[in-house]
């Protein structure tokens, strides 16, 4: 880089306007009359450009003010067009701290998010149309990488290994239960617990964290579950479970207890003091939301993932 270069880079948006005024005014009296500062300052703002430039932007007449080159006059145009640029950009920093519109990056954990967050996402639009909102799915490490790195400013996530760089706001809770298949030797029990499930085969939901959570479910029992298939989808759980491989253990409320191929499946609760999981807001510690994410955060707490309403579907 030549010391030219060097010069330009530093060249501040405060000189530039110096500039302007004062080749609008034909003045450096004037200009700092109506900018409010020495002439001066003035003076330096359109020597360090000059320099900058590496070409004469003013003809100095004794008592009779400046007049513009024709580099000056080519100068000036540009100088005025960035002095917009930038009175704009800052007009559109300002709104987004204040305008409830723009781009909304969400996350949602793979088995709640397409049960719950298309409908919520409809639901916020009717009170807040200028939001953009977009949710990707993922798993919780994903999903806390993705708030990390900045590309989603909120996330939802159980409270399983929340980081300490992590916010968290509960919303609500899902207790465990157990989907059978409708002629699963345990489809007629209304309640079921640990002990009894450890004593059939299995199929395991094998995500990160959501396995280990499953699993220590059967800590206390007197033998460990028959794992008999590993499933990376919920709709692969749901299809294995209705065609009789297997029981599961699940959180969210299913909605139809139908598999992706027609096949019906039961949900009975869990007897006991199993834990359940909480779902709740995810942020990036220290950082300030922008208003349509604060929005969101602030409808969350009242949708149906609110405490009350969500207790009662778990």
């Amino acid at each position: 880089m030549t010391a030219r270069e060097v010069v330009i880079l530093h060249a501040t948006l405060k000189q530039l306007r110096y500039f302007v005024v004062a080749g609008e005014l034909k003045s450096v009296t004037r200009a700092a009359e109506q900018l409010h500062v020495s002439q001066p300052s003035i003076s330096a703002a359109i020597a360090h450009l000059e320099t900058a430039a590496g070409v004469q932007l003013f003809v100095r007449h004794h008592a009779q003010g400046l007049s513009l080159t024709t580099a000056g006059t080519q100068f000036l145009a540009r100088a005025r067009n960035l002095l917009y640029d930038a009175d704009s950009l800052m007009q559109f920093a300002v709104s987004l701290g204040e305008d409830i519109a723009g781009p909304l990056n969400l996350v949602a954990f793979h088995t709640f998010a397409p049960i719950f967050m298309p409908r919520l996402m409809q639901a916020f639009l009717e009170q807040f149309p200028r939001v953009e909102p977009q949710c990707d799915e993922g798993h919780q490490v994903d999903i806390v990488e993705g708030l990390r790195d900045g590309r989603y400013e909120l996330g939802l996530i159980y409270d399983m290994q929340v980081p300490d760089d992590i916010e968290f706001e509960a919303l609500c809770r899902f207790p465990p239960y157990a989907a059978v298949a409708t002629d699963h030797p345990l489809a007629s029990h209304e309640r079921l617990s640990i002990d009894t499930l450890s004593e059939y085969p299995m199929v395991l939901l094998d995500w990160p964290m959501s396995r280990d959570y499953f699993l220590s479910l059967f800590v206390d029992a007197p033998r460990q579950p028959k794992i008999a298939h590993r499933a990376t989808s919920l709709g692969m759980v749901r299809g294995l479970v209705a065609n009789g491989f297997g029981f599961s253990l699940l959180n969210v409320p299913p909605g139809r207890h139908l598999s992706l191929d027609g096949k019906a499946f039961r949900t009975i609760p869990l007897e006991g003091d199993v834990r359940a999981l909480t779902v709740g807001m995810a942020t990036l510690k220290g950082i300030r939301l922008s208003p349509a994410a604060q929005a969101m955060v602030n409808f969350l707490k009242k949708s149906e993932l609110g405490p009350v309403a969500a207790e009662g579907d778990a």
